[in-house]
């Protein structure tokens, strides 16, 4: 990794006098440095970019063209049903991207880095996050486009569907500290890779992100139901295909649960490697 526009960037933070209690602009400016930093990566190395994008492409593809026709969803086209549930998917496998990050910097010592500044610790963790949200969006832009060259169209109206994007951007937001705290526990960028898809492989495929909930058997519908990627599809899906918005508040408890539990412990695990 090239450290010279990471230098260039962090440089400003190192005149900074150190203070026991971080203002909410300095812990905001650290925050914003941090994604920055992040970013930048993508901008020196798009082919990272690119072909994070491939997989949930592919994907689309696969599931309109070569499983579509096998696939029964009364009452609306599978391309439809399947659009919203690709970008859910998009963001939960994009969340993994995360943990490898901060994996990848604790194994090249830029942590050690970091902790030669005066910045708020948090600010590495939520730098990440965001960063890796953005290429969640871009990604969920994306999608939609493949989406709609193929057939995919909203039923309700752009203001529906575009807060159903938002939903999506902050469903991924909330993984992303699930995933941090992964790197953090593994802390090699092999490892977390593993780590960061074994949990959500069984969630992704046991829901209702490809096919509708009521064709699996009854023992494992009782799962799928309520589980949170299952319960972000039906919400997304809701939105964007004019139908009744019934698990919306239970979404919305989900994700503010993961940010409880996670945020604290990532943090606190950092702290302790740090």
């Amino acid at each position: 990794m090239r450290h010279e526009a990471i230098d260039t960037t962090l440089a400003g933070h190192q005149e900074r006098p150190y203070s026991p209690s971080w203002r909410i602009d300095w812990l905001v400016s650290d925050i914003l440095v941090m994604t920055k930093r992040n970013l930048l990566r993508y901008v020196r190395l798009p082919q990272l970019l690119v072909f994070s994008t491939i997989q949930p492409v592919m994907f689309v593809l696969l599931f309109a063209f070569v499983f579509g026709g096998a696939i029964s969803t009364p009452g609306v086209d599978y391309i439809n049903f399947l659009i919203p549930g690709i970008l859910i998917q998009s963001v939960v496998f994009g969340s993994s991207m995360t943990s490898v990050g901060l994996a990848e910097d604790l194994n090249k010592g830029m942590i050690d880095r970091f902790r030669s500044l005066p910045m708020a610790r948090v600010a590495v963790i939520a730098g990440r996050t965001l960063a890796d949200t953005t290429r969640n969006t871009f990604v969920i832009f994306l999608m939609i486009g493949v989406g709609m060259l193929i057939g995919f169209r909203y039923q309700d109206g752009i203001l529906k569907a575009l807060a159903a994007v938002a939903l999506v951007v902050l469903f991924g937001f909330a993984l992303s500290w699930i995933s941090a705290l992964i790197g953090l526990v593994t802390r090699t960028p092999e490892t977390a890779n593993v780590a960061g898809f074994i949990w959500v492989f069984p969630l992704v495929f046991a829901s209702s992100v490809f096919v509708p909930v009521e064709t699996m058997p009854s023992w494992l519908q009782t799962f799928a139901e309520v589980q949170p990627i299952s319960v972000t599809a039906d919400t997304v899906r809701s939105l964007m295909l004019g139908w009744p918005v019934e698990n919306l508040w239970y979404m919305l408890a989900w994700m503010a649960g993961i940010l409880v539990v996670f945020v604290p412990l990532s943090i606190w695990k950092y702290r302790r490697l740090t």
